[in-house]
């Protein structure tokens, strides 16, 4: 069965793509079909996945020229597949709205089936139209996080997001956990902040801490990940331990 889970948080800068790119290639690395969808019109994702064609399709050309999805999955050099993102979202943005056509990723993706095991969905670092396509079309959500007082603010509309969707019944998503990113435990901040998160928030912190590693910074600029870019760093193996942690959650219950 197709696992779909969003990697959100309204705030930029924590870490988002970096999870995205590097939780899918780490599942990838267990032989476990992946597919890694990239909804920022940023396309980050897009180019840490190291993609060779210059003007490859998107959900922009699904949503308004009726390209088949398969049309717009391309292999990334990680053992993941990937659909795409660009500048276009930012219309497919608007068109969504305009056509009343809310649930249009959730829909293209259900006509997948169960051909891959885990759909990522990288999402804009902000609560817009893109975003809440994301979360209803996943069954789960990891919320990445910066050890910063400021990081907090974000987490608790977000959650609130997700909830209010699934007291409507428009969505089955549940936020899965909070993954801490860019920690540093030689910082008292980092160390306070994390401490207030495993107290509020105990049911949902993943074990793994994500350090601040160059590693995981360098990788995208040679489109790849982390974990294939210095598979012995600490930014690499703490994902490979991310995904043995989301495995156990998902799987296994």
């Amino acid at each position: 069965m197709n696992k779909i889970l969003a990697i959100a948080n309204q705030k930029g800068g924590v870490g988002k793509t970096t999870t995205a790119v590097n939780l899918a290639a780490s599942l990838a690395a267990t032989n476990r079909k992946v597919l890694l969808v990239d909804l920022d019109p940023q396309g980050n994702a897009t180019t840490a996945a190291g993609l060779k064609e210059n003007s490859p399709n998107t959900l922009y050309n699904l949503f308004f020229e009726n390209t088949k999805i398969s049309e717009c999955i391309y292999k990334s050099s990680d053992g993941y597949d990937v659909l795409p993102g660009n500048q276009e979202l930012l219309a497919l943005e608007v068109g969504i709205r305009e056509k009343n056509q809310q649930a249009f990723l959730k829909k293209e993706l259900n006509t997948l089936g169960d051909s891959y095991d885990y759909t990522i969905i990288d999402t804009p670092p902000t609560l817009n139209q893109l975003t809440i396509e994301a979360l209803f079309a996943a069954s789960g959500t990891l919320i990445p996080l910066q050890c910063e007082y400021y990081s907090l603010e974000g987490v608790t509309g977000l959650m609130q997001t997700i909830q209010s969707l699934a007291d409507k019944n428009l969505s089955s998503n549940r936020v899965l956990g909070i993954v801490r990113t860019m920690v540093d435990m030689r910082n008292n901040l980092a160390k306070e902040v994390s401490d207030e998160l495993e107290s509020h928030f105990s049911h949902l912190v993943f074990n793994t801490l994500i350090p601040r590693n160059i590693k995981l910074a360098e990788a995208p600029s040679h489109g790849i990940s982390g974990v294939k870019y210095m598979p012995s760093s600490y930014g690499a193996k703490a994902y490979l331990a991310l995904a043995g942690e989301l495995i156990r959650k998902v799987e296994y219950v």
